[in-house]
């Protein structure tokens, strides 16, 4: 079994679960944008590839594919699950399986507007949100809604561009400066879709945060839901965490995993407020907080290796232990460049 990471960056921590789960033979292969990648360390074999926006990315990886008879693809990155999704029959045509969501769901996902319409269609408690600064002003008038305003990017990730308004005045500043530093990132090729509505106005909840890990095989049927209470947060991602048992986000999970019908893993921040869950946003791939659902006990890289060699039933790979706390460490690591 030969596996093709994209996007690795930096989780370094998620091909080290893979290769422990491998068996004798089963090799992993680590693609990225940039070469200076610490994930790199942990492959069998790596490659710089093409921006994902342009056109020579997706034939690169069809060539790479062909060449290292990958099996499977399975990407780290928002901004890449969208366009390998789209190119899914060139990958299957080839023999490769997309360990992708559909795109119509990453597009939901991605989207924090569409993420918002979503749930809502679907029963979900969800922070009240808005295209436009004029409509969140005209319900504040009326009473409807109140501040602190989250101000964010409607495409967005890593805790770019995200500010708390407390006035009308913060709300219009905030708005201009998320547009601003969407137009200086990576966030900006996503916001292409609908420039004039690039900023999300959101109602702020307050409560406990969780983490959910929900889990479908590749078939897009529901399996598991591990349940994480945050403690700490870094960058947009969980810092410090302990894994709980809460029936009423397991059954929050169940209900999610079988209306989207992702594929793998799905990553969801949840607030409980007031005995109510509030759904933040979703991720359609392995999140910040999987490590921690993996010191519990979980082994999901295990499931998805099985699935791929036609197990029917992993679900003893997806059980946890409540009770159990990490935090992420700093660990240094010397880089080497490809063909170092």
């Amino acid at each position: 079994m030969n596996i093709l990471f994209t996007s690795v960056g930096r989780r370094s921590y998620l091909l080290q679960y893979f290769r422990q789960a491998m068996e004798r033979g089963d090799k992993i292969y680590a693609a990225n944008s940039q070469s200076l990648s610490p994930a790199f360390l942990y492959a069998d074999d790596c490659v710089v590839t093409p921006l994902i926006y342009e056109k020579g990315y997706i034939p690169f990886l069809l060539d790479y594919c062909k060449e290292k008879n990958i099996d499977a693809i399975l990407s780290l990155f928002d901004v890449d699950l969208p366009v390998l999704a789209r190119n899914r029959q060139q990958f299957e045509g080839i023999g490769v399986k997309l360990l992708v969501s559909d795109a119509a769901f990453i597009d939901v996902c991605n989207d924090k507007w569409h993420t918002y319409s979503f749930l809502r269609e679907h029963g979900f408690s969800v922070p009240r949100t808005y295209l436009s600064s004029e409509d969140v002003l005209r319900d504040v008038e009326a009473h409807r809604m109140t501040y602190p305003i989250m101000v964010k990017p409607r495409w967005g990730m890593g805790s770019i561009g995200i500010y708390e308004a407390d006035d009308p005045e913060e709300l219009r500043v905030f708005s201009r400066k998320v547009e601003k530093e969407i137009a200086a990132s990576y966030l900006k090729y996503e916001s292409q879709a609908d420039q004039d509505h690039a900023v999300v106005f959101q109602e702020k909840i307050v409560g406990q945060e969780y983490g959910l890990d929900i889990i479908n095989d590749l078939h897009g049927a529901y399996q598991a839901t591990i349940c994480k209470k945050k403690y700490a947060m870094r960058s947009g991602e969980t810092d410090c965490a302990v894994t709980v048992e809460e029936p009423l986000l397991e059954e929050l999970g169940s209900r999610l995993g079988r209306v989207s019908g992702h594929i793998a893993n799905l990553d969801c921040d949840v607030i409980l407020s007031g005995g109510e869950p509030y759904i933040l946003e979703m991720n359609a791939r392995f999140g910040g907080g999987y490590p921690f659902s993996h010191m519990a006990g979980v082994n999901l890289p295990k499931a998805i290796l099985g699935w791929l060699k036609g197990e029917q039933d992993c679900r003893g790979y997806l059980t946890y232990r409540p009770g159990v706390i990490a935090q992420k460490d700093i660990v240094m690591v010397q880089l080497r460049g490809v063909g170092e």
